[in-house]
């Protein structure tokens, strides 16, 4: 998958491709119905499959001090995209000269004129513009006038409810990845860079790999059965493994983080890539009475996280 980040400066190879449009923050099902209608109009004329999408997220760049909200950073939404086959994704930067185009600006000068756009997919209750100002409706008139197509796709709906990225966050606070999965149409990722921790792990006999989850909506914090793809270096590969994610209170007060565990391996992962996928939340964090106690909980938590894996 190429990626594309100034509009104004596009090879033409990247011009004239079939596009999905929108933030894609977590890219569940409903984004994916959008995708898979810009790729059949990809196929239709023979084009590449694009999806155009803005880093940093507009409500990030508007509200920088907010609470983190994304479901996933910029590298996880682009090896998902990856993963779904897209061919191009222009990944625009977000910046005062683009918030501050109005919705005709954007169509003429990004969609039509800097992207050469021959097809744009994008949900019924898009928004596009300075202030929010364009809409679907408008976006498919402005198409026909400057020679690009435009198909709005209707939202998704699960049980009788929409699917969202607000409803799947709501699902992983509440420590359920499961439910988070069933609207993400896959299992919930973190992704991200092997960092240096304490090594703590390492002297109880569970050397973890740490991963930030700064700028990101924490789920609920506690042990989680997980699956691991390495996705650089020499051990690249899938492992299972169970992990810890919020504050380590047996060590005092911490920066959250994500430390994963993975079973049947050996090796030296710092700095290579990895992406977790949450697939079962165990139990709470815990301060325990003694290390020897925590251990314990370690082997019971690692035991039943080989059972759960075992059952997929």
């Amino acid at each position: 998958m190429r990626i594309v980040r100034d509009w104004q400066f596009v090879d033409e190879q990247d011009r004239g491709a079939s596009a999905a449009i929108g933030n894609f923050d977590g890219v569940h099902r409903g984004h994916q119905y959008v995708i898979d209608i810009a790729r059949a109009e990809a196929a239709r004329r023979a084009a590449p499959l694009g999806v155009m999408t803005f880093e940093p997220h507009p409500r990030q760049y508007f509200a920088p001090k907010a609470p983190p909200f994304r479901l996933m950073n910029a590298e996880g939404r682009a090896n998902r995209l990856d993963w779904f086959g897209v061919d191009v994704l222009y990944e625009l930067s977000f910046n005062d000269t683009l918030s501050a185009l109005t919705p005709e600006a954007f169509a003429r000068d990004v969609i039509a004129g800097g992207l050469g756009l021959a097809h744009v997919v994008v949900g019924e209750d898009f928004h596009f513009g300075k202030g929010r100002a364009g809409n679907a409706a408008t976006l498919a008139d402005f198409g026909r006038d400057l020679g690009f197509g435009v198909t709005v796709a209707p939202l998704m709906h699960d049980t009788g409810e929409e699917i969202s990225s607000t409803a799947i966050r709501q699902a992983l606070t509440d420590g359920r990845p499961r439910d988070a999965a069933r609207m993400l149409g896959h299992w919930h990722r973190i992704d991200g860079t092997v960092i240096r921790g304490d090594q703590r792990g390492r002297l109880l006999g569970y050397p973890t790999a740490n991963m930030s989850i700064t700028g990101l909506h924490p789920p609920k914090f506690g042990v989680y059965v997980v699956k691991v793809d390495v996705l650089t270096g020499p051990h690249k590969g899938e492992y299972g493994g169970a992990a810890s994610m919020g504050v380590r209170p047996m060590f005092g007060e911490n920066l959250p983080n994500l430390e994963s565990f993975l079973f049947d391996f050996k090796g030296d992962i710092y700095g290579e890539h990895l992406s977790v996928a949450l697939i079962d939340y165990l139990r709470p964090e815990e301060k325990f009475a003694s290390l020897e106690a925590l251990v314990a909980q370690m082997d019971a938590d690692c035991a039943r996280a080989r059972e759960v894996l075992a059952g997929l």
